[in-house]
């Protein structure tokens, strides 16, 4: 019988332990079998796919973190460096404890009504959902017909929603994109955070920055482009254990016409979802770990200045170490109303940044991003936690820009 959990690290191979089975040095985890609850694996080091796994589909150098011992069989050798953290339950341990329990399933994604907003929403109006079991969910922007796009990260396509709610693949192999714009040359752009690059997508693949000042981004998020042909984004970095640091500051850069980059803030906690506002005169910044919209004043040669707190958010959370709005995705309105995704549903504030009501999304942890799409640009489409919903609005997005 299983009657309990042993940790086990290593560091080039298995390493023997007291009352421990034999295993050694460099020796596969096929015989390791998983606990009755999800086993946790996190790696420091590369995977290695043999010919005889190609389920296992994995480019050289990848990151092993997430992956199940099922998934890894006889095609997982520890190599150089590799360190594993591993609860494995063996026979005969000690204690006869039980086998820790994995936390339950988020409940699954629910459609709801939305409140009163005058100008926004009708009060009762629905929250349907139109999509879910997605593999990750953002980036949404409206196509020039009123069609919806947006990522679908985890399978590194782009996903296409039409005013009938049919789903198609506008594009595929986008290298995992998140954001999503267009710029006035009709390019497809896109924020790339596995690359830490931003790149066109279509017609033709170019990166156009993955650094600056000679350092990498760390992990690129949203991204917004002007009319001006420069491009804003966000670049929060990964989300880290407590304890570890970024090996830099979460910022928000721009790209200018020319190809350069320029440092926008580097003064956010962290930087999300970026959108301007409809004259372009105001640049918005989501902090997810922050209780406030950060807006800047755009100049005419696409610098910022005049930072300040524009959007007290709503719902906040205190943690450990701060606090917690969720803050992700923005989107305004024709009127200059500012949209944001966060974890208490999409929150509505007026372009002087009063709040003018939240329209409950039913989701766990809150949506991720929204757009305005459809012919008219009335609906308002909301993503997240890989599913997706729609609202017939009052108001009415930008006709002339996707987002």
């Amino acid at each position: 019988m299983l009657a309990g959990l042993y940790p086990l690290m290593t560091q080039g191979g298995i390493r023997k332990d007291i009352d421990r089975p034999p295993w050694k040095r460099g020796e596969p985890l096929s015989h390791l079998r998983e606990p009755s609850r999800r086993t946790s694996i996190h790696f420091r080091g590369a995977c290695q796919r043999t010919p005889t796994d190609p389920s296992l589909a994995l480019e050289p150098g990848t990151p092993c973190a997430g992956l199940r011992l099922p998934d890894l069989r006889t095609s997982m050798i520890l190599r150089t460096t590799v360190t594993v953290a591993l609860w494995v339950a063996v026979p005969g341990a000690a204690g006869g404890q039980a086998p820790a329990q994995a936390p339950p399933p988020p409940p699954p994604p629910t459609e709801t009504t939305a409140p009163d907003i005058p100008g926004v929403v009708a009060a009762g109006t629905k929250v349907q959902l139109i999509a879910k079991e997605l593999r990750g969910t953002e980036g949404p922007i409206a196509l020039p017909d009123g069609s919806l796009i947006f990522t679908e990260q985890g399978a590194s396509v782009i996903t296409k929603i039409d005013a009938g709610d049919s789903r198609t693949t506008y594009l595929e192999n986008t290298g995992g994109a998140n954001g999503l714009t267009f710029d006035p040359k009709n390019r497809l752009i896109a924020t790339q955070p596995d690359k830490a690059a931003i790149a066109t997508l279509s017609p033709t693949y170019a990166v156009l920055a993955s650094a600056y000042e000679g350092k990498p981004f760390l992990r690129p998020n949203d991204v917004i482009a002007d009319k001006k042909g420069g491009v804003y984004f966000t670049d929060p970095g990964a989300n880290l254990p407590p304890g570890q640091t970024l090996p830099g500051k979460p910022s928000v850069y721009y790209i200018r016409p020319n190809g350069s980059v320029a440092l926008v803030s580097d003064s956010i906690t962290r930087p999300n979802g970026i959108i301007l506002s409809p004259d372009e005169g105001v640049l918005y910044v989501a902090n997810t770990l922050g209780e406030s919209v950060v807006a800047f004043d755009v100049q005419p040669d696409g610098s910022v200045r005049g930072r300040r707190d524009f959007a007290r958010l709503q719902g906040v959370t205190k943690t450990d170490t701060g606090v917690r709005s969720g803050a992700d995705g923005l989107a305004v309105d024709s009127a200059g109303r500012l949209y944001v995704a966060t974890q208490v549903g999409v929150q509505v504030f007026s372009a002087q940044g009063a709040h003018l009501g939240t329209i409950p999304i039913g989701v766990q942890n809150g949506p991720q991003n929204l757009a305005f799409a459809g012919p008219d640009r009335k609906t308002l489409y909301v993503v997240g936690r890989n599913a997706a919903w729609k609202i017939a609005m009052l108001s009415q997005g930008l006709k002339d820009r996707a987002k």
